[in-house]
């Protein structure tokens, strides 16, 4: 997969990589010689079975889990030769993170959630950007209210603009709609997919649902730890048609 790189380089990429869980008899290659690149200024998702191996694969492109062989990149960088305290370094201030939970902390308001991250790594926020963030998610009624007193769709548009107010080279959203209704879930994707297009971030999504899969501008199907197709601008119609082409 191929695209718009960075000086030439994916945002992110793999390549040859093997992840396996456990040990032994009961040992699973969750990744088995994986190599991808994923384009700067694009919009990517993850797709396949469960148990495909999508959220490994993302779990080691963003340095949350180490790989066994291979090789992990974020821009120019090689993860795989980096010390806890540096990926610790990298994860702060290079890769922004939305999660099927919100993670809100439930005592501070919308505002502070979004800027404690770059506040707990002693970054002042760039209040421009974060203006122009606020106002993409239509948050700015909100920044006042705490978690409690938002709805699920606007906890976890909170929860984008935290991931997008560092400015990261990348953002990887791991089932992001997963516990939202389909109109709020509609309105994150529309953010995800808008920041991308009008505000130049990167996003790679997980995704088991092909109506989410449908916002990204190219989907990657992986099937028993191996990439097992690509899908061009992809619909909810030629993304069920390939998982139904594994077998899904």
């Amino acid at each position: 997969m191929h695209g718009n790189t960075v000086d030439g380089h994916a945002a992110v990429g793999v390549a040859d990589v093997v992840k396996v869980h456990g040990r032994g008899d009961t040992a699973v290659r969750a990744l088995d010689h994986v190599s991808l690149d994923f384009p700067a200024l694009r919009f990517t998702a993850v797709m396949g079975p469960s148990g495909s191996g999508k959220s490994t694969l993302m779990h080691c492109l963003a340095g949350l889990d180490a790989v066994d062989a291979g090789v992990v990149r974020i821009g120019r960088t090689d993860l795989t030769g980096l010390s806890d305290a540096a990926l610790t370094r990298l994860r702060r201030d290079r890769v922004g993170f939305v999660f099927q939970s919100s993670a809100l902390l439930p005592t501070l308001s919308a505002e502070d959630n979004i800027l404690l991250g770059l506040r707990l790594a002693g970054r002042r926020p760039d209040r421009a950007w974060f203006a122009t963030v606020v106002d993409a998610l239509g948050l700015r009624p909100r920044l006042r209210h705490k978690p409690g007193e938002l709805s699920g769709g606007q906890q976890q548009r909170v929860a984008c603009a935290r991931a997008l107010v560092g400015r990261p080279e990348v953002v990887f959203a791991d089932e992001p709609t997963g516990s939202l209704d389909s109109r709020s879930g509609a309105e994150v994707l529309d953010f995800l997919r808008t920041s991308v297009r009008e505000l130049g971030q990167t996003v790679v999504m997980v995704t088991h649902d092909p109506v989410a899969a449908s916002y990204a501008d190219h989907g990657v199907l992986l099937a028993d730890g191996r990439v097992a197709a690509h899908v061009p601008r992809p619909t909810a119609d030629t993304v069920l048609a390939a998982l139904a082409g594994l077998g899904a």
